[in-house]
């Protein structure tokens, strides 16, 4: 442990309760020798990361989103020195005032990015950025993206309009769907059957019903990748039902985790865009942790647009 550091910390950890967390105090982590400890000043919560408190492991530690200062490097002497700004993506335990990320999961970041803004990248930013890197090219590519008012489908319809792609959206409200036409979407529209298909890719996050309908909306030889099931409802599709509409096509599932290239690499890409202005974090709600308990309910309630971020005083 570094001179300095307390052995006691702050953090977040489940409160028994669905989708509930509460102050604990706890030992600081202690890093593997290809960890550096990340003093937290702001981290993103997600909604994957509410479904798993409901019935949260012993042990359970949230938290895979933060930014923050480098105050102990790594002891392998790989990655970002001491007193180093970064960006991370642990596998968890973000939700406190300390964290132990892998060298490979950190990317430095410049003045000119704030800890606020480089908080939403992590979970969000790499989902989208491999989800539209899975697709393959984008340019002239007509694309439908569901479920597209959260942190992911911000990123999503920003990168595939810099790349080219005209994007249709599906959101719930016209509300929701603002800032995404404001990104440069084609089109907003709030269900299904109302986008102007076909599409050549369709990017389906909610699952459900809305898988077949999605599927439904693909040309011939267009491909479906299923990146989530927000909903949480089972999905079904009908092989005679593809053979009497798009014919022949391409549906297949997709992971971030799923990449040869490190977290660090490609949020070193992310933190570049946000740097350079070709990306913009979409924040809906930034509250101090104190705040983590309403927050997390209006993310699981589907109250907050884009990203949640906590701060910590």
């Amino acid at each position: 442990m570094s001179a300095g550091l307390l052995a006691v910390m702050k953090a977040l950890v489940p409160a028994g309760q669905p989708h509930a967390v509460s102050f604990a105090d706890t030992g600081l982590p202690e890093p593997q020798p290809g960890e550096a400890l990340v003093k937290v000043e702001a981290f993103s919560v997600n909604r994957g990361e509410i479904f798993q408190l409901e019935q949260p492991r012993p042990g359970t530690r949230p938290g895979k989103d933060i930014a923050g200062l480098v105050v102990q490097a790594a002891a392998d002497g790989t990655g970002p020195a001491a007193g180093e700004r970064v960006v991370g993506h642990p596998e968890a335990g973000g939700w406190a005032e300390y964290a132990a990320v892998p060298t490979a999961a950190l990317a430095p970041l410049p003045d000119s990015v704030p800890a606020v803004p480089a908080a939403a990248l992590p979970l969000a930013g790499l989902t989208a950025l491999r989800l539209l890197r899975s697709a393959g090219s984008l340019a002239g590519r007509r694309i439908l993206l569901t479920g597209a008012s959260g942190g992911v489908g911000h990123y999503v319809t920003e990168l595939a309009v810099n790349s080219g792609a005209d994007i249709t959206v599906v959101t719930s409200t016209a509300e929701r769907g603002q800032r995404l036409a404001a990104l440069g979407a084609a089109a907003v529209v709030h269900d299904i059957g109302a986008s102007a298909g076909p599409f050549d890719l369709v990017l389906e996050s909610t699952g459900g019903k809305n898988l077949a309908l999605a599927t439904d909306r693909l040309a011939r030889a267009g491909t479906l990748i299923w990146f989530g099931q927000a909903s949480r409802d089972p999905a079904t599709l009908s092989f005679f039902d593809i053979l009497g509409g798009p014919q022949t096509v391409t549906i297949r599932s997709f992971a971030y985790w799923d990449s040869p290239v490190s977290y660090g690499r490609d949020l070193a890409v992310l933190v570049r865009l946000v740097a350079t202005g070709r990306l913009h974090p979409e924040i809906g709600r930034l509250a101090g942790w104190a705040d983590a308990a309403a927050t997390l309910t209006d993310l699981y309630e589907r109250r907050i647009r884009g990203n949640a971020v906590l701060t910590i005083p």
